[in-house]
């Protein structure tokens, strides 16, 4: 148990100082170390990879100190307390949760894996991870500074997110189980026993490091696939099914799954589209890809049970699908 605990620990500090050594000698050294000059397909693979990895670790180790946070700090009590007894009330409770909540679509999915433990309930933790990657000040600015001849993709956006929120968590509360969240495998030792063996701190920091090394694994596993699928995508065969609202639609909210880019600068990669894509699938791209993409449906593996992760998918994909299309014709009618 101590072997592990401070394994875990070390991993810990040897991370932070790697992460730390990327971002200040990554453009001098990783060129040196590796030489990609014969490949450089497999180069820009690299590149792009390191970019998921730097721009997301952090979220991630945001989301493990939050989630360490709840699990040791945060009583089920206090959180039943907070939580409104009628559902509707909850799902908008959950919203106004979700603009203060400083995490991404990856740092989230631990959160909400224990508030739910804690006693939230699921149709709530849904709304949150709906909401949160997208109702955040970051992605508001990013949108309205990419699409700054076009307003109305910023406020379809907005609308399309919170709606999408109320869907789900009522449909959520109406079908789905309380009985979702994997059992924690983490060997976390409670009570009397761990305040003799371990301070609150110690087990705050033994608590992170097993959740961030947990999801990040998963998290390495959606960013590699994401960067061989960015690097070897060929655009030319979507401008030719980019003026059809369904399949472009379609089209968009797949690419936005496949390439896993972080909520607070894809409405850089959304407006590049915009040319050849219409309105509404730029929204697809948009609203779902923070929803939904592959790095994190790996990571909702890790934390929930299947059937209610292919639930949660396929129930996001509908939603989302059917308001862009409407959102679509409404904008291109001039309705937003």
């Amino acid at each position: 148990m101590l072997l592990k605990r401070y394994t875990g620990n070390l991993l810990l500090v040897i991370l932070l100082f790697l992460m730390l050594a990327f971002f200040f000698l990554g453009d001098v050294f990783i060129p040196k170390a590796v030489d990609f000059s014969g490949y450089p397909m497999l180069h820009s693979v690299f590149v792009v990879f390191l970019g998921l990895f730097l721009e997301s670790i952090p979220f991630l180790f945001l989301g493990a100190i939050a989630s360490s946070f709840i699990q040791l700090f945060i009583s089920e009590e206090i959180i039943q307390r907070m939580i409104p007894k009628r559902p509707l009330t909850a799902i908008f409770a959950a919203i106004g949760a979700a603009l203060i909540i400083p995490v991404c679509e990856c740092a989230i999915i631990p959160v909400v894996r224990k508030l739910i433990q804690k006693g939230v309930p699921v149709h709530a933790g849904v709304v949150l991870l709906v909401t949160a990657p997208i109702l955040n000040v970051i992605v508001f600015g990013s949108t309205y500074y990419a699409f700054q001849n076009n307003p109305a993709i910023l406020y379809g956006r907005i609308i399309l997110c919170v709606l999408t929120a109320i869907i789900a968590g009522l449909f959520i509360h109406i079908f789905s189980t309380k009985d979702v969240v994997k059992e924690d495998k983490m060997e976390l030792v409670h009570g009397d026993e761990h305040d003799i063996q371990s301070s609150k701190w110690t087990s705050f920091m033994e608590h992170t490091s097993q959740e961030f090394f947990m999801v990040g694994r998963y998290f390495i596993i959606g960013a590699l696939f994401a960067s061989v699928f960015q690097v070897f995508m060929d655009r030319s065969v979507m401008a030719d099914i980019g003026q059809a609202p369904i399949k472009g639609t379609a089209l968009m909210m797949g690419i936005a799954f496949v390439l896993s880019l972080c909520s607070s600068a894809d409405a850089f990669v959304a407006a590049s589209f915009s040319h050849s894509f219409l309105p509404g699938s730029l929204l697809g791209f948009l609203v779902f890809g923070p929803m939904l993409d592959l790095k994190n449906v790996l990571i909702m593996m890790s934390c929930f049970k299947r059937s209610f992760v292919v639930t949660y998918v396929l129930l996001v994909f509908a939603v989302v699908f059917s308001l862009c299309l409407i959102a679509g014709g409404l904008i291109s009618k001039g309705g937003f």
